[in-house]
């Protein structure tokens, strides 16, 4: 198990930590050593467990109700939120204007 911020799985006790498996010991520690040089980022992780309860209330939920089920803070809710929308800015800017229905050819 190693360090991973952007792993949010069904038990919360794993919630930042992923399971790698190699078909051998030398690809073991290929992988090892990729995630090494991952930035483990607080906000990425909260943002992945208010995604995962927010499936839970397709209606919204009310932000005290959130902080309870997440087990996150109103500033952890609010940092979580804002790494969001940066990351997906940042991946539209990088990827999505020439994949976009209007973008020109």
């Amino acid at each position: 198990m190693l360090p991973d911020s952007s792993s949010i799985t069904v038990g919360l006790e794993f919630d930042g930590k992923r399971l790698i498996v190699g078909c051998s010991r030398q690809h073991l520690a290929e992988l090892a050593e990729q995630y090494k040089h991952r930035p483990f980022v607080d906000a990425e992780l909260w943002q992945g467990k208010i995604a995962r309860a927010m499936q839970q209330h397709p209606d919204g939920v009310r932000p005290e109700d959130l902080a309870e089920e997440t087990g996150l803070s109103l500033q952890q809710i609010e940092a979580g939120v804002t790494w969001r929308s940066i990351d997906f800015q940042h991946r539209h800017q990088q990827f999505g204007k020439k994949d976009s229905p209007d973008a020109e050819n």
